[in-house]
């Protein structure tokens, strides 16, 4: 890794300078953040499992006609993917009332909504990743109208895929993250999936259960989050179901 030009570190990954143009080294460590980083661990095995998820995900989507930036994975913690111009937005779509939502407007936590909602927040650390409406969106240029219908449109259709594939496995699909990229190709710009999809992105609660299987039992405190994350992974085919966490991952490609 010390050969290769680093481009962007964040709190969960690495962005290296890719073997051809237009392309980049994601590289998923095993640090994890809450709080606007104000909580830290490194939880071993981590990377390695956020990066199988996120290849399940990005390849899942890929087949059904859903544009992603993933390329193919590189090995246990690396993955090629499209360099794209990120839209400085988290976009998240809501299934149940939980998190921030929940707080906010005084809701039980697991409250079905009434509809997928779509919410938006300006990528901004400092700021605390502030919601925005859609009208500070266009007014600041950040996104265009046409940007905003094609961003809800790909949004929805990752919900319906993410949902029908996690309630498959007794996964109930609460809520989710995702970052959009703009790409192009000639003279045309298409917007497509970006960042990861990962048990760090959405909230993913046991349809029996209602056990948390994603980066709340760090938040809260509930357990060990690589047992979590590598429930999910076992459930999906990801790892066998007889692998223990993956605390000293093997170096398989």
């Amino acid at each position: 890794m010390a050969r290769r030009k680093k481009i962007y570190e964040g709190k969960a990954k690495i962005l290296y300078e890719g073997p051809e143009p237009g392309t980049l080294v994601q590289y998923f460590k095993d640090d994890a953040t809450a709080f606007n980083a104000e909580k830290k661990a490194t939880i071993e095995g981590k990377g390695v499992l956020n990066n199988r998820l996120s290849e399940f995900f990005m390849s899942g989507l890929n087949a059904v006609g859903i544009p992603t930036h993933f390329i193919k994975r590189i090995n246990m913690r690396e993955q090629l993917i499209r360099s794209v111009e990120i839209v400085p937005l988290e976009v998240i779509v809501r299934n149940f009332a939980a998190g921030s939502m929940a707080k906010r407007l005084g809701m039980e936590e697991g409250t079905p909504l009434p509809r997928p909602i779509v919410e938006f927040s300006y990528k901004d650390d400092a700021l605390g990743d502030p919601l925005v409406p859609e009208e500070y969106i266009i007014a600041f240029g950040w996104a265009s109208q046409q940007d905003m219908d094609d961003i809800v449109a790909l949004a929805l259709r990752v919900n319906d895929y993410l949902s029908g594939v996690m309630y498959g496995v007794g996964i109930k699909l609460v809520d989710f993250k995702i970052e959009i990229g703009r790409v192009w190709e000639g003279d045309f710009m298409r917007l497509i999936i970006a960042d990861e999809i990962s048990p760090d992105s959405c909230r993913l609660w046991d349809v029996a259960t209602g056990q948390k299987l994603d980066k709340d039992v760090f938040r809260r405190d509930l357990g060990n989050l690589a047992d979590a994350y590598t429930e999910v992974a076992r459930r999906l085919g990801v790892l066998p179901k007889n692998n223990g966490s993956v605390t000293k991952p093997t170096l398989i490609n």
